[in-house]
């Protein structure tokens, strides 16, 4: 339901509809999605084509290992994203940042869509690839923090856990719908799905993008923002001041979102691609991880609405030590060959417990942060982290099992991985339980507002 509130200018007032909190993760979850197709696509096709259409003089393996290397850098412009879209969001809004970003994304993955592969233009092919993915990286860095915060910032106290759930819900939707994407182009013949039919999974996403970009339209900007630019409370380099004032929470937030990203693209990408060589057909396994974010769609609210009410320190540490329990578990189950047995594994790690830290990792990390240096101190946390962790994960595993010929030594290093965010989330600030959700939803804490 929307509300009327009003903007104080220098000598009038002027009514301003501001939009219900629900309208508001809505449409944030329906841009993170499509932010996160066009993405997430780009893995999938990393694993199944890009090797023969970008890199085809290499050997299957080194094929391989390059193309999750182009999926790597696109986390490597994460940073400047963040640092970037970071800086203009705490200066001049959260809303004008988003749309820029997600116009951005849709016109990098439709020129992806339209690349001319190695046959055709030769080693211009996988370096102008290279280049769109660096430009991506740089859209969707500047992408979850504007998302979050519009989600968390117009929610009523005691429910932020809830409503900051939406926009993170947005990852395992995007997944769901890329994957499907797949699915159904996977049906054609090979010679046709290596020539075209690979393409129109990017090519559709102009009008994701399109319809993203008009329901976003329709929102004001964060309320917190307005009351920072109306208390004269913005900094000038905000960047500076979260560095300054926050060094230890970026850090922290980096050390927390690890596991979740690592084993996200690890299930995304790398587990796609491994199910081949225990003797899982493609289909099986991208249904099996579409059946996974399903299920992780389903719960990251409901986790998020948990953290109201238990803490959201609580909720997200129970999830990363779910992480490090179930991982181990799920390789065992993904190595007897089985199909249902892989549908299980992936709905274990990335439908379950992972949704148990991810529905609260948006109120979680994004409050930590006074309003002026938010969006910059959670963009730059979670954007350090995509570097340290995800950016390269699928090719650190596939160079892995193709070292020791095992799935062991990529069992360890996720796990070392989750022990990381385990250590991390421990320290993140804040108590424990009932206790930390009462302080944080409490009118007498600065950071809620």
């Amino acid at each position: 339901m929307s509300t009327l509130t009003t903007r104080r200018t220098t000598d009038t007032t002027i009514p301003v509809k501001k939009a219900g909190p629900l309208k508001v993760a809505l449409a944030s979850f329906i841009g993170t999605t499509v932010e996160y197709y066009d993405f997430f696509i780009y893995g999938t096709a990393a694993a199944l084509v890009f090797p023969a259409i970008f890199f085809p003089e290499a050997s299957p393996i080194m094929g391989t290992l390059l193309a999750f290397a182009t999926f790597g850098v696109g986390f490597l412009a994460r940073p400047l994203g963040g640092v970037i879209f970071g800086h203009f969001g705490d200066r001049v809004g959260r809303k004008r940042m988003l749309m820029i970003s997600l116009t951005g994304m849709g016109l990098a993955t439709l020129a992806m869509g339209l690349l001319p592969g190695y046959a055709q233009i030769g080693i211009w092919a996988p370096i102008l690839l290279t280049v769109l993915r660096l430009f991506q990286g740089i859209m969707v860095g500047g992408e979850w923090g504007g998302a979050t915060l519009m989600a968390v910032e117009h929610a009523p106290r005691g429910k932020r856990g809830f409503y900051g759930a939406f926009p993170q819900t947005g990852a395992p939707a995007g997944t769901f719908i890329a994957t499907g994407a797949f699915l159904l182009v996977a049906q054609l013949p090979d010679e046709q799905f290596l020539t075209w039919g690979w393409r129109l999974p990017f090519i559709a996403s102009v009008v994701l993008v399109g319809v993203g970009l008009f329901i976003r339209m329709s929102l004001a900007e964060s309320p917190a923002f307005a009351a920072a630019r109306e208390k004269n409370e913005l900094v000038k380099m905000p960047v500076v001041i979260a560095f300054k004032r926050h060094w230890r929470e970026i850090l922290l937030v980096a050390g927390t979102y690890l596991s979740q990203g690592v084993l996200a693209y690890i299930t995304m990408a790398f587990l796609v691609n491994y199910s081949g060589t225990v003797g899982i057909e493609r289909t099986s396994a991208l249904l099996g991880v579409m059946l996974s974010a399903v299920v992780a769609v389903v719960l990251y609210p409901v986790f998020g609405a948990l953290s109201d009410t238990f803490g959201r320190k609580t909720m997200y540490f129970a999830g990363a030590v779910g992480m490090l329990v179930t991982t181990p578990i799920a390789f065992m189950l993904i190595n007897t060959g089985n199909p249902w047995n892989f549908t299980i594994a992936v709905v274990l790690i990335f439908g379950i417990t992972m949704s148990a830290s991810a529905g609260v990792t948006g109120s979680l990390f994004a409050m930590i942060f006074t309003p002026e240096v938010r969006y910059t101190g959670a963009s730059v946390g979670y954007t350090i982290s995509q570097i340290a962790g995800p950016a390269f994960a699928p090719m650190i595993a596939t160079g892995l099992l193709a070292a020791t010929g095992s799935s062991d030594a990529v069992v360890v290093y996720l796990v070392i991985i989750c022990l990381v965010s385990v250590v991390s989330a421990a320290l993140i600030p804040g108590g424990w339980g009932r206790k930390e959700a009462a302080h944080r939803n409490s009118a007498d804490n600065p950071l809620e507002n």
